[in-house]
């Protein structure tokens, strides 16, 4: 059946990687790149500002970003294994990263181990990296959504609103649009772009987390908290318009338990801790060495006298 064409909607790229000879570029890689690149930055202009080291954020990050994506594939593998494993599957799609499928829980449970870690070898106080990093995620999250866009996923029911998604079928050998007979790219439909709401959903709650912890002093890990249950809170409402396969327990995507669980024991865990001291660490440049406590000390270092001062 012909799809119709509404007069106003979303278009989605017919392309979702671009070939150099031998090498070639997801498109979804490089949004989930470009989230990384970012969520690095904010980070270390955050946790400077928290009492950490220049570039001392690229020590724990070097530990906490291959942990998060090992996590995340983990977790979308775990979750839908039925792509994977089966008649007619190849386990060995499970490592392909790069067509997409990276479950943010998954990524934020290892890449938070990750985290710790390296926090404990630089002797960087975690709940201040965690803080940092809260807001500076989200926005990584926002961008990396788009790689959803570029693989024509991640969307809901069809729809005429004017901002309907335009959704084609790639073809994974070509990393294209299938055609039709006419040559033209054949359009599977118009959908509600859920994609593009968590994208802002994300965008919005960064803004106000970094709002709050700039005009507020907001308590240690409650940064972190404030993240998760802002950002469950909008991901409860779009797992419940989507409509691509998932598994299900009690007719409910596990997405959608996951986040009303989470949603709960953030917000708790929000009200326990706004309130405490703000999340700081320390600046480590001098050696706890006797030679540096001398001269730190004012009884070494004032010998002028009260007329000297």
């Amino acid at each position: 059946m012909k799809v119709i064409e509404p007069d106003s909607y979303f278009p989605s790229p017919t392309i979702s990687a671009l070939s150099l000879g031998p090498v070639t570029i997801n498109f979804y890689a490089l949004c989930i790149l470009a989230g990384i690149i970012v969520a690095v930055w904010l980070t270390g202009r955050r946790l400077d500002a928290r009492g950490g080291q220049p570039g001392q954020v690229l020590d724990v990050v070097t530990w906490a970003v291959p942990f998060g994506i090992i996590g995340g594939r983990l977790y979308h593998v775990i979750t839908d294994y039925q792509l994977y494993f089966g008649p007619g599957k190849n386990p060995l799609d499970a490592l392909k990263i790069w067509e997409g499928g990276l479950g943010i829980w998954g990524a934020i449970a290892l890449g938070a181990l990750g985290a710790y870690i390296g926090c404990r070898r630089n002797n960087v106080n975690f709940l201040a990296f965690a803080d940092s990093a809260a807001p500076a995620i989200l926005i990584a999250q926002a961008l990396g959504r788009w790689g959803n866009w570029f693989n024509n996923e991640l969307y809901g029911d069809p729809s005429t609103a004017p901002w309907a998604l335009q959704i084609h079928t790639i073809d994974p050998a070509t990393n294209r649009a299938k055609l039709g007979a006419d040559g033209a790219p054949v359009v599977l439909g118009y959908f509600e772009p859920t994609f593009l709401y968590e994208s802002l959903w994300c965008l919005a709650a960064a803004t106000l987390i970094l709002i709050l912890d700039k005009k507020t002093t907001l308590g240690a890990g409650s940064v972190l908290a404030l993240y998760v249950a802002l950002y469950t809170a909008g991901r409860f409402f779009f797992e419940l318009m989507r409509s691509d396969y998932a598994n299900l327990i009690l007719g409910l995507r596990i997405n959608t338990w996951v986040s009303a669980i989470l949603f709960l024991a953030a917000t708790t865990l929000f009200l326990r801790r706004k309130n405490r001291p703000r999340s700081t660490t320390h600046r480590t440049e001098l050696k706890n060495s006797p030679q540096d406590a001398r001269a730190l000390s004012p009884q070494q270092t004032d010998t002028t006298g009260p007329h000297g001062r």
